[in-house]
C-alpha cells in the first residue's frame, strides 16, 4: 500500500500537533478529519480539517481521551487511519487495539511495543537485556511504601520517583532528603492516577549535573531502521522542556553513532515500527543511560526536520502505509543548527503557573526558510483551563550554533501576544544568557543560572529601569503630540505632558514595578514642550537620558551611551527588549484605598484557574507554616498551596472535583496569635 492508499485521516488531537499533521496531509492530497470538544468547536485545526466531529464535553476525560468516541468518529467518516499526535491517546495500547479491531491505521506503533514501553519498569528490563546502558533504580512490582522507600535510601538521596506509565513530567517528583519522601510519593502518586490511571512508581537515583539527550529512530515493516540523529533537551522546567535544540552541542561523531545505535537496539528489541524517541541522560564523562523510549513523535521534533530536510509526518504516512523508509542511513546527512522555543501562556515569575485568557492580539515573527511557527491559536482564540497552555513553537535554523541563537533572540523579540502572560521576555532572557550561548546545559539549567535569566541583579536595573521610564516618557510626549493635531488646538493646556508647575522643575513621578518589586521613579525635563532631554532620578542615582520613538523603536541616550530597544504593550504592561535581555515592567496606579480591602483576610486565594484536586488536612486542624493544604490542577499541573504561617484551618469553600476560579478564596484560615 502507498501513502496514496489513505484517502483519508482522521487526527485525534487538538491544537498545534493538528495543524501540523493536516498540513503535510494536505500537501500528500490526502483529506482530513478532526475531532473537537464543546471548548474547541471554533479552533483552528477545526476549520483546517476537511471534516470535523464534536466528540463530547471541554474536560480531555469527556473527549479526546474517550477513544470509543474517537474511533466511532472516524468510522462515521471513512476515515481508513488514525494519527493520534502526541498526548492523549498516543501511546494507549487499548486504543491502538480498538483502531485494529475496527480495521482502521493506526498511524504509529505496534500494540505489543507501546505496552512494552508503556510501563517504565518493564521498559527497563527490555533495555538490559538488548545491552542499552541504565540509571541505577528499583523497577520492582512490589508497590508498598517501605519497599520503595527502603529502595530510595539505599541508592541515596537525591532519587527521582517516576511513574510507570507516566510520561510529560507528569506523575515525578525529585526527592531529596528521607524527610521528604512521603509528601512526594503522594503527590506523584495521585498526579499518575489522574493522568494514567496507574499510580505504580519506579525510583532512579537522580544524577544532579546530567544532560537530557533524546535520538530520534524510525522503523518500517520490512526491518529497516535508522536514527535522525539527536536533540538536546536539557532545558525544563517542572521536568518539561523549554528550549530544545538538535544537533546537541559538543556531540562527537562517534557518541553519536554510539547513542544512535544503542537507540535502534532499544528500538529493534520491541519489534518497533514508526516515528519513536529514545531518550538518554548525558553525563558529564560522556557515559549515557537509558532513560525511556516515547512510542509516539515528539513535541519538539520540527528541529529534527530542520537539520535533516525530512518531514516526519510525511515518514509516519508512509510507513503507516507499508512503504520503506523513505532514506537509509548513509543517505540522512546533517545540516546546519536548530533551536525550538516553546511558547506558554504562564508566569515564570510565579512558579512557572499557567494562565488562562483571550488572546487579545497575537503577531508572531515573519516565518521564512529559518523562521517557522507551528501553532494552533488565532488571534480573538482563548486558552482555557482544560487543555496545555502552549500557544505556539517557534523554530528557527542556521548554519551554525551561533547563526541559529541569533535568529532565535531576534525571533522572540519580534514576538508579540497580548492577552495574558506569557513565557516570552524569559525565553528571550534565557537564549540570551551567556551559559546558554556557551552550552553549559544540564537539567538543573534553569535553576543553577537564575539571576542570569531573570535579571533581578542592581547592575541590570541601573540601566533597565531609566530605559523603561525614557520610553514612558516619549510615549506620553508621542501621544499628547497626536491629541494635539487631533484637537485643532494647539495651545490647549488639556494635552501638555510636561508636568508643569508653578516656580517648579517640570518634574514627573512615577512608580514601576519590575519582578514584583516597586521603584520610585522621578524625571526632571530639561526644555519645554517637545524636549525630549531628561534628568531620570532611581535607586540614588541621577542619568541624563534622550531618545527618540519610531513605532515600538526606541533610540536612546543614556548618560553618552547609545542603545537602541524595541518595546510591545500588553494589558498595561510593558516589555522592553534590549540586544542583551528583556524586562516587563508596569506602572503602578496610585492607591484611592479599597473599601473591601478587609474581605479577604484569614482567606487564601487561587492562583489560576483550575479544579480542585484534593484537600491534605481536616477542617478545623492546627497546622504549621508550609504545610501542604490542598492541592489545585490546572492545565494538566499540580499546584500545592501552603500554609502562610502557623494557624488552624477554619474550613473549605471547595470540595474535589469542584471547578475553581483563579482568585478566589480557597479556604477560611485563621492565624495563629503567637
Amino acid at each position: 500500500m502507498s501513502v496514496q492508499h489513505f484517502d483519508k485521516i482522521l487526527i485525534a488531537n487538538r491544537g498545534e500537533i493538528a495543524c501540523r499533521v493536516i498540513r503535510t496531509a494536505r500537501a500528500l492530497g490526502i483529506r482530513t478529519v478532526a475531532v473537537y470538544s464543546d471548548a474547541d468547536k471554533n479552533a483552528l485545526h477545526v476549520s483546517m480539517a476537511d471534516e470535523a466531529v464534536n466528540i463530547g464535553a471541554a474536560p480531555s476525560r469527556e473527549s479526546y481521551l474517550v477513544y470509543e468516541r474517537v474511533i466511532a468518529a472516524a468510522v462515521k467518516t471513512g476515515a481508513q487511519a488514525i494519527h493520534p499526535g502526541y498526548g492523549f491517546l498516543s501511546e494507549n495500547a487499548d486504543f491502538c487495539k480498538a483502531c485494529k479491531e475496527n480495521e482502521i491505521v493506526f498511524i504509529g506503533p505496534p500494540v505489543g511495543a507501546i505496552e512494552s514501553m508503556g510501563s517504565k519498569s518493564a521498559a527497563k528490563q527490555i533495555m538490559g537485556a538488548a545491552g542499552v546502558p541504565l540509571v541505577p533504580g528499583y523497577h520492582g512490582d512490589d508497590q508498598g511504601r517501605d519497599v520503595l522507600k527502603s529502595a530510595s535510601d539505599d541508592m541515596g538521596y537525591p532519587v527521582l520517583l517516576k511513574a510507570v506509565a507516566g510520561g510529560g513530567g507528569k506523575g515525578m517528583r525529585q526527592v531529596w532528603s528521607p524527610e521528604e519522601f512521603d509528601e512526594a510519593l503522594a503527590a506523584a502518586r495521585r498526579e499518575a492516577m489522574n493522568g494514567f490511571g496507574n499510580d505504580d512508581m519506579l525510583v532512579e537515583k537522580y544524577l544532579t549535573q546530567p544532560r537530557h539527550v533524546e535520538v530520534q529512530v524510525f522503523c518500517d515493516s520490512h526491518g529497516n531502521a535508522v536514527y535522525l540523529f539527536e536533540r538536546d533537551c536539557s532545558v525544563q522546567r517542572r521536568h518539561q522542556k523549554v528550549i530544545e535544540e538538535a544537533p546537541a552541542p559538543g556531540m562527537t561523531a562517534e557518541l553519536r553513532a554510539t547513542m544512535g545505535h544503542a537507540a535502534i537496539r532499544a528500538a529493534q528489541a520491541i519489534d518497533y515500527e514508526g516515528a519513536g524517541t529514545v531518550e538518554f541522560l548525558l553525563d558529564s564523562d560522556g557515559s549515557f543511560y537509558f532513560m525511556e523510549m516515547n512510542t509516539r513523535l515528539q513535541v519538539e521534533h520540527p528541529v529534527t526536520e530542520m537539520i535533516t530536510g525530512q518531514d516526519l509526518v510525511e515518514w509516519q504516512l508512509r510507513v503507516a502505509a507499508g512503504e520503506v523508509l523513505p532514506a537509509t542511513q548513509k543517505e540522512l546527512k546533517l545540516n546546519g543548527h536548530a533551536f525550538e522555543a516553546r511558547i506558554y501562556a504562564e508566569d515564570p515569575d510565579n512558579d512557572f503557573l499557567p494562565v488562562t485568557g483571550t488572546l487579545s492580539f497575537l503577531q508572531p515573527p515573519e516565518t521564512s526558510a529559518n523562521v517557522r511557527v507551528d501553532t494552533g491559536v488565532l488571534q480573538g482564540d482563548e486558552v482555557s483551563v482544560y487543555y496545555d497552555p502552549m500557544i505556539a513553537k517557534l523554530i528557527v535554523w542556521d548554519e551554525n550554533r551561533d547563526k541559529a541563537l541569533q535568529r532565535l533572540t531576534r525571533a522572540l523579540r519580534d514576538y508579540r501576544i497580548s492577552g495574558m502572560t506569557t513565557n516570552v521576555d524569559f525565553l528571550y532572557n534565557l537564549a540570551n544568557s551567556e551559559p546558554f550561548r556557551n552550552a553549559d546545559l544540564d537539567t538543573g539549567f534553569i535553576e543553577k543560572h537564575h539571576s542570569d535569566i531573570f535579571h533581578v541583579s542592581e547592575a541590570e536595573l541601573e540601566q533597565e529601569l531609566p530605559l523603561a521610564a525614557l520610553y514612558l516618557l516619549l510615549e506620553q510626549e508621542r501621544n499628547a503630540q497626536l491629541a494635539r493635531d487631533s484637537s485643532g488646538d494647539v495651545t490647549s493646556p488639556w494635552s501638555e505632558p510636561s508636568a508643569w508647575r508653578l516656580n517648579e522643575p517640570y518634574l514627573h513621578k512615577f512608580e514601576l514595578c519590575v519582578h514584583e518589586q516597586v521603584y520610585e521613579v522621578s524625571a526632571e525635563q530639561l526644555g519645554k514642550r517637545g524636549d525630549t532631554r531628561y534628568r531620570i532620578h532611581c535607586k540614588g542615582k541621577t542619568i541624563q537620558a534622550q531618545g527618540s520613538l519610531a513605532g515600538s523603536e526606541l533610540s536612546a541616550n543614556l548618560d553618552g551611551y547609545l542603545l537602541r530597544a524595541s518595546v510591545a504593550e500588553h494589558n498595561g504592561s510593558f516589555s522592553l527588549y534590549t540586544a542583551d535581555s528583556a524586562i516587563s515592567f508596569r506602572l503602578v496606579k496610585p492607591d484611592l484605598g479599597d473599601l473591601d480591602d478587609a474581605a479577604g483576610q484569614g482567606g487564601l486565594t487561587a492562583p489560576m484557574n483550575g479544579t480542585m484536586v484534593t484537600l491534605m488536612v481536616e477542617p478545623g486542624a492546627d497546622v504549621k507554616a508550609d504545610e501542604p493544604l490542598l492541592v489545585m490542577e490546572a492545565m494538566k499541573m499540580e499546584h500545592t498551596i501552603r500554609a502562610p504561617q502557623d494557624g488552624r484551618v477554619r474550613g473549605f469553600y471547595y470540595q474535589p472535583g469542584d471547578l475553581v476560579d483563579g482568585g478566589a478564596e480557597l479556604l477560611d484560615f485563621e492565624v495563629s496569635e503567637s
